[in-house]
């Protein structure tokens, strides 16, 4: 008889997510009250509430576009169609994201669309200024600080290039996105105390804490099950994350809703970090100690020559 936690992690709730439904709703009422309220009685509450709801609802699309918590992908891209964040179109990310979820092509940095490492030839043309930025952005510090920046203008570059080269699909896509952003503004403008810039310095705000995440969820290693990590944290950030810490956990179980995640953790924690060659953090304050200042990796692919050349 399988374990309790096999059954679990191989398929999705047989009925509504509640805990996912409820969790949207209390997002989108902080994002009301940290734009209204909050930020007409003490703007920094504002700011703070309003850079949270942004974060959580990053984490609740990227639990949408994995199939929560309907079965139907169009009532469940309903509930994220608004453009808290601004900057990423929703579709964009959900077909970058589940391109990256092909495990064997982790960290390349030509078939991972999420990869933070460069070919070493590509490294080695850049010229010195472009260098040191990329140096500075491989810290936690640069990453909170210039990695939003940087993430949206070679993002936002790249999708302009393939709708110049004539790409339907990615100008669907920000179209899409545009619609969706159509609401956020129309509340910015009627409805909400805070002004628009403040609001923009909120979403780059939430971006930045995401980078915390991302920082270093893979890492360049020879076999795709230990490059993912395991961040044993169940504080403020594992909870605005929805548990995407355990990240060897949700990319062996992508399926399994986030609050099932810590539980399907715990009862195979061995076997998960043995997958992962104990690629592991006891918590984001360990993460912080250890690379706030200092990369944890190279820019380039410290093993691109062992990787298989780019595709046409």
């Amino acid at each position: 008889m399988r374990h309790a936690a096999e059954v679990v992690a191989h398929r999705h709730d047989a009925g509504t997510e509640w805990p996912t439904l409820g969790l949207l709703a209390a997002c989108y009422l902080a994002w009301g009250m940290g734009t209204t309220w909050a930020w007409a009685g003490f703007a920094p509450l504002g700011v703070v509430l309003t850079v949270l709801a942004i974060v959580l609802h990053s984490s609740l699309q990227h639990e949408v576009l994995h199939g929560h918590p309907f079965r139907a992908p169009r009532a469940n891209e309903a509930l994220v169609f608004a453009g808290l964040g601004l900057v990423y179109p929703y579709r964009r990310f959900k077909d970058t994201h589940l391109a990256h979820h092909f495990d064997e092509n982790l960290t390349d940095p030509y078939d991972d669309p999420e990869a933070n490492y460069l070919d070493p030839a590509v490294w080695q043309r850049l010229p010195r200024w472009g260098q040191r930025l990329l140096r500075v952005n491989n810290t936690l510090a640069g990453r909170m600080l210039l990695g939003p920046a940087i993430g949206a203008v070679v993002f936002c570059g790249a999708d302009v290039r393939a709708i110049r080269a004539g790409d339907r699909r990615i100008r669907r896509d920000w179209l899409l996105h545009l619609a969706g952003l159509v609401p956020v503004v129309l509340w910015l403008l009627a409805v909400a105390e805070m002004p628009l810039w403040a609001y923009v310095l909120s979403a780059y705000g939430a971006m930045s804490v995401l980078k915390i995440r991302t920082f270093l969820e893979h890492r360049a290693h020879e076999r795709a099950r230990g490059r993912s990590v395991i961040v044993e944290d169940r504080g403020l950030l594992a909870f605005l994350f929805l548990n995407n810490n355990l990240h060897s956990v949700h990319h062996t179980h992508p399926q399994v809703a986030w609050y099932r995640l810590p539980a399907l953790y715990a009862a195979r924690r061995e076997l998960f970090l043995a997958k992962n060659d104990h690629y592991r953090y006891g918590s984001y304050a360990e993460v912080f100690r250890a690379h706030f200042w200092r990369a944890k990796d190279p820019v380039p692919h410290p093993l691109r020559k062992a990787l298989p050349p780019p595709g046409p």
